[in-house]
């Protein structure tokens, strides 16, 4: 650039203003990195979650791996030199000359930490029963009751729900669809409660059913005491985890592990007519009937062999792809809430996560 004696023009502006929009990087990669970094793990977890109930489904071996820790380190280096040439007035000579130049260096450098579900982690994660006072806590918490334990349990005080799990597939018992639909009306008057009651050795959980109600409610109630062969003047049932309960006022609830869960939805997967023909596969079963027809499956979950174009998650497995239609609200709920009672259902001790150490310069 020239710059005249007389004139007194500097024009390197351009070059200060490149530079200068490099500043202060931290704060404002903040909202970008938490929505990117979100998004891209929550899309994952549901790919990883689909592609292993469709695993299973075929009899393969599923594979978890959680992501543990994400850090973002960012680094900008400038370097801002400037020439200046200085020109004679009279006869344009150049009489002197500085120079001028400007470097920078922009750097993104991740560490995402992986931590595989494995041995005792995988049995402590997996393969544990749910505890029946946190099934319980989900129906306090307003869970449809009949939702919870179509999905949650093996068995209400001996009365059998459906499993679909190839080895050991069977209907429900003709008494478990009345007994959730008994619980739900029951659940919608309020009547169902749950207490926790202190003791020397460890916490006890009741399961309360309010005794002044309205007559409906109390028919409700009665007629569910006998199904489950409860005490009919007893408002207060102990929670225990068996397949029959030992007294009239003791509530035994069979649950499932989370590995089992997995495993019965897995069974509602609509897979290829060629695939169950090769003997790949088993056909998907029939849905269990109850007085008014029909269950609807629990989830719906479609096979093509295009990749779909409106799913609201989608894997590909042996040439096809398996997804749920984003349309589908009933099953995009069920598909949530399983990957709910996967992060917040705690069945075991918690392990520190792997230390990563990340330097300073």
């Amino acid at each position: 650039m020239i710059v005249r004696k007389g004139f007194n023009t500097f024009v390197f502006t351009g070059l200060i203003l490149a530079f200068a929009g490099c500043a202060g990087v931290g704060p404002h990669t903040v909202s970008r990195d938490r929505f990117d970094y979100t998004t891209a793990i929550s899309d994952s977890w549901k790919a990883q979650m689909l592609v292993n109930m469709v695993k299973m489904r075929y009899g393969d071996t599923p594979t978890f791996l959680d992501v543990a820790s994400v850090i973002n380190q960012y680094s900008v280096e400038s370097q801002l030199d400037l020439r200046l040439n200085w020109a004679d007035p009279i006869t344009a000579a150049v009489t002197n000359s500085q120079s001028a130049g400007g470097a920078a260096r922009y750097i993104d450098r991740p560490t995402i930490t992986y931590s595989p579900l494995s041995g005792e982690k995988f049995a402590r994660s997996l393969m544990t029963p749910i505890p029946p006072a946190s099934i319980l806590s989900l129906i306090q918490a307003n869970y449809p009751v009949d939702l919870v334990f179509r999905l949650c349990v093996h068995s209400v005080n001996g009365i059998r729900n459906r499993f679909g799990g190839a080895a050991r597939a069977r209907p429900a018992d003709p008494e478990f669809t009345p007994l959730l639909e008994r619980l739900k009306r029951l659940q919608a008057s309020g009547a169902i409660g749950l207490r926790v009651q202190k003791t020397t050795e460890k916490d006890a959980t009741l399961m309360t059913i309010r005794g002044k109600v309205d007559e409906a409610t109390s028919e409700e109630s009665f007629a569910i005491r006998r199904m489950l062969g409860l005490d009919p003047t007893a408002q207060e049932f102990s929670i225990v985890y068996a397949s029959t309960a030992k007294n009239d006022r003791e509530l035994a609830i069979l649950s499932r592990s989370i590995l089992e869960i997995i495993i019965d939805l897995a069974s509602f997967i609509d897979v290829p007519d060629i695939h169950v023909e090769e003997k790949r596969v088993n056909p998907t079963q029939r849905d269990d009937s109850g007085p008014g027809g029909p269950s609807a499956p629990l989830i719906r979950i479609h096979s093509s062999r295009e990749k779909p174009a409106d799913a609201f998650v989608a894997v590909p497995y042996r040439g096809y792809w398996f997804w749920i239609d984003d349309r589908d609200l009933p099953s995009k709920r069920m598909f949530s809430f399983l990957m709910f009672i996967f992060t917040l259902v705690e069945t075991g001790g918690k392990e520190g996560a792997p230390i990563v150490t990340i330097p300073a310069g």
